[in-house]
């Protein structure tokens, strides 16, 4: 089952950092991504840059249309138009059959915001011990996670700060 995780990184540029790595990682078979998406917002910019990491066009893969819409709603990005509005509404509410819900859309909009970057990522098998050791998340915050509650307390205390 893949997973989705959201990362808050104090760093415009750090989210594309670590993409860089996970993409490395995954060569080694330490963990496979299925999809994933960057934001980053440079300090004094009115709103930030997106990209979909267009390479990974597998089964997995959640496409340009999920990332746009949760985007949109989180970063309030400007959608196609009014006829657009009515079917993003509609799909907006099935975001929350995936637990993608309001709280989470205030929360990330409340956090990610200029100077920062995120990372949105769609992954499984993920080796933890191995891919621990190639980041330091000092500055990284877990902003969301499908996992159980048991498994997400094993990724937070993974790569929380240490004391």
């Amino acid at each position: 089952m893949a997973t989705l995780t959201v990362w808050k990184i104090n760093d415009p540029a750090g989210a594309e950092g670590a993409v860089e790595k996970l993409e490395a990682l995954q060569k080694q078979g330490l963990i496979k991504i299925h999809d994933a998406a960057v934001v980053s917002w440079q300090e004094g910019k009115k709103k930030p840059k997106t990209r979909q990491l267009h390479n990974l066009a597998g089964a997995g893969a959640l496409g340009g249309a999920f990332w746009g819409l949760l985007f949109g709603l989180i970063f309030f990005i400007p959608l196609l138009g009014l006829a657009v509005g009515a079917a993003a509404g509609a799909l907006a509410g099935s975001l929350g059959d995936v637990g993608i819900d309001d709280s989470f859309i205030a929360q990330a909009r409340e956090r990610i915001t200029p100077g920062t970057s995120a990372l949105f990522l769609l992954s499984s098998d993920a080796v933890l011990d191995k891919v621990e050791a190639e980041f330091d998340l000092s500055n990284a915050e877990l902003l969301y996670t499908n996992l159980s509650n048991e498994d997400e307390a094993k990724l937070r205390a993974t790569f929380a700060e240490e004391d």
